[in-house]
């Protein structure tokens, strides 16, 4: 796919060759990501992709297409290329002041479903791109929801998305955890910063390079969140709240421990869809 290449391009032809170059790069999920980076740009589902197959690409496509693909071979997510993704069936803006939602994270906004029945006042903490508390709101109709974090970049999509798909459901507080908050809560949730700072240095090229530091480093052990929170939640919750926070692969002993020192009581770990404990839940008497 050189530049100023005269051929005519096919949806086809330009798929096999994107995936083959991406797998050049070191990209394993090179065909999906092609699909995803052309479906965007065409308008087209994958459905439609398949069925267009023979379908050229005009000049200004393939122009398009190949920016698309030059930032995806750096390594650049193909969720802030296209600058959205799918956090709990809903459509999420996103760009690199924010973490990329994933899936494991959803299993927390489940657990929060099924322990914490119509609590009153919900904050999440580190909101980053919203999702967690657009989720919640739009879930727990009848709840006040607060969405805080430290950086003004991540409340700015955080509101944004809130904007789009919760619309005056959910207030927002620049701060460091709770600082900024007012009263005290049925429902805490965070998907803190765990990664430890030997881990940053290994972890994959899309989320090192490109994902926000400070939504991702959490000093030499990846537990110095989980210590604030420990110290810092259980005078904000109301009498039977819940605190309940993501955590790293091999953090959820270490972490349920630290809120049980804390006070608090009815410590649960919950699984991930890898069979990873994921999420610790932790209620206040």
């Amino acid at each position: 796919m050189s530049e100023g290449a005269p051929r005519i391009w096919t949806l086809v032809e330009i798929l096999k060759w994107t995936a083959d170059y991406f797998s050049t790069q070191g990209i394993d999920s090179g065909r999906l990501d092609a699909e995803l980076l052309l479906c965007d740009l065409l308008g087209l589902d994958r459905v439609g992709l398949y069925l267009n197959y023979d379908r050229p690409l005009s000049t200004d496509e393939l122009s398009l297409y190949r920016q698309r693909v030059k930032r995806r071979a750096r390594r650049e997510p193909v969720q802030y290329i296209l600058g959205h993704t799918e956090f709990w069936s809903l459509d999420f803006k996103v760009n690199p002041s924010v973490l990329i939602p994933r899936a494991d994270t959803e299993v927390l906004v489940e657990q929060a479903l099924e322990i914490a029945a119509c609590p009153g006042r919900i904050v999440d903490l580190g909101t980053g791109s919203g999702a967690i508390a657009v989720a919640l709101a739009l879930e727990c109709p009848s709840a006040q929801v607060v969405a805080v974090d430290i950086s003004p970049a991540a409340l700015e999509v955080a509101r944004a998305n809130a904007e789009a798909l919760a619309p005056g459901r959910i207030g927002f507080v620049q701060g460091d955890l709770l600082d900024g908050c007012e009263g005290s809560f049925d429902l805490i949730v965070s998907n803190p910063p765990y990664v430890t700072e030997g881990e940053m240095e290994e972890l994959m090229p899309e989320v090192g390079r490109f994902e926000p530091r400070g939504a991702l480093v959490a000093g030499i052990d990846g537990l110095d969140i989980y210590r604030r929170l420990a110290l810092e939640a259980p005078p904000r919750l109301n009498s039977g709240g819940w605190l309940i926070v993501e955590v790293g692969a091999t953090q959820a002993a270490q972490v349920g421990a630290l809120f049980s020192e804390a006070g608090l009581v009815d410590v649960r770990l919950r699984k991930d869809y890898a069979g990873i404990e994921r999420v610790v839940a932790a209620r206040k008497l």
